[in-house]
């Protein structure tokens, strides 16, 4: 099923039309396309609300095992609308804190989203379509691809994705990445952490698509309790840590999935296997 979301009409300002394309396909992926080309999919207000609401839409959608996000056109996402920012600094100090705050909305939405949201970048990412990828849990790029962080040139900070950025790398890759604002290929990114998958660039969208079908077959409850563990491990002290893995643990075991894999897995087993052979599944 395929639908377009934007504002209130669907429709983008100055009559761009619909500024998101959703698709829940038969495979369990939610398809997001971020649909401002002629903007390199620039993030305004209005695509920030529309991201929102299919965020919200797909997570109480039970068909919906994977998120897969990517944008129209050349590339990825260039960051923000840089004149919809220009006139939102014109009204204020308290315009800007709502425009900065309702964006961090979005990435909290994405985080706590009960399933995998996953960026497919081609073309350029770039400041926050940088940042919009770090948010997702996993990001595949084709092998052509950019990554940058270059507000600094701008005389502007990437304040918005510094937290996503401090958790995918290093303290001194991010520092690197916001002060100096370079572009890095998407190997580079791959080998930072920013990227978890690399995929050639001629039939990147099949590729990508196939990418998250194959997650989405990952039974839907094991990776929801996955999702919500690590990222609600972040601050916490090792002893409250161990403690809510074996709340998870047991949740885990209970589980249709859980105990309909493991009795599959023991009916496989063959007579005369020694128990180490038969007490986990196989890799």
């Amino acid at each position: 099923m395929t639908s377009d979301v934007g504002p209130a009409t669907s429709a983008g300002r100055g009559g761009e039309g619909p500024l998101l394309r959703v698709d829940v396909g038969d495979d369990g992926v939610a398809h997001l396309v971020l649909s401002r080309p002629d903007k390199r999919n620039a993030l305004n207000g209005a695509l920030v609300e529309a991201l929102l609401e299919a965020m919200a839409s797909t997570a109480a959608d039970p068909r919906v095992r994977v998120v897969l996000l990517s944008g129209a056109g050349r590339d990825f996402c260039s960051g923000a609308d840089l004149a919809e920012l220009e006139r939102i600094a014109d009204l204020g100090a308290e315009a800007s804190l709502a425009d900065a705050t309702r964006m961090g909305d979005l990435f909290r939405a994405m985080r706590r989203h009960p399933r995998p949201v996953v960026a497919a970048v081609h073309g350029r990412a770039l400041a926050g379509g940088a940042g919009l990828a770090a948010a997702c849990d996993l990001v595949v790029a084709e092998e052509g691809a950019q990554f940058g962080f270059p507000e600094v040139h701008l005389g502007f900070v990437p304040a918005m994705v510094m937290t996503m950025l401090r958790r995918k790398v290093t303290e001194g890759q991010a520092f690197d990445l916001a002060v100096r604002g370079d572009r890095i290929p998407a190997a580079e990114a791959h080998r930072m952490g920013l990227v978890q998958a690399l995929l050639p660039t001629e039939g990147f969208e099949a590729a990508a698509r196939a990418w998250a079908a194959e997650l989405a077959r990952r039974p839907a409850t094991a990776v929801e309790l996955t999702k919500r563990l690590l990222y609600g491990l972040d601050g916490v002290a090792f002893e409250e840590g161990i403690a809510r893995g074996a709340e998870v643990n047991t949740l885990a075991r209970l589980t249709e999935a859980c105990r309909a894999g493991v009795r599959a897995f023991l009916a496989r087993a063959r007579p005369g296997d020694s128990a180490s052979e038969s007490s986990s599944p196989p890799a």
